[in-house]
């Protein structure tokens, strides 16, 4: 391989690296759809009233640098203003409904 045909494999390289991504990315709507049917808990994540009590469960990515992101499910938009309070304590609640779900699969 010369020096002169480097560049030319390097941008060729980054150009189908960059196609790549754009044709695996999902929709906040695709991946909210996918959540629910992993989703571990039955309940509200803020009022514990039963998903789909108020119509279909809200969903919501919860993003934070750093961390993976987060599929939540309330009863109605209202519990989101709570979540978004105090995430850590909520997401403290569906990390134990998983373990439990998994244990239960063991």
């Amino acid at each position: 391989m010369t020096t002169k045909s480097i560049p030319a494999l390097l941008a060729s390289l980054l150009l189908t690296a960059g196609a790549l991504p754009a044709a695996a990315a999902k929709t906040d709507a695709e991946i909210i759809a996918a959540a629910r049917k992993t989703y571990p808990l039955k309940t509200c994540l803020v009022s514990n009233e039963p998903l789909g009590s108020m119509g279909e469960a809200a969903g919501y990515i919860h993003r934070a640098a750093g961390q993976p992101d987060r599929v939540v499910f309330f009863c109605c938009e209202g519990c989101g203003d709570d979540f978004k309070a105090s995430p850590a304590k909520f997401l403290a609640k569906v990390d134990a409904a998983a373990a439990g779900k998994a244990g239960k699969k063991q």
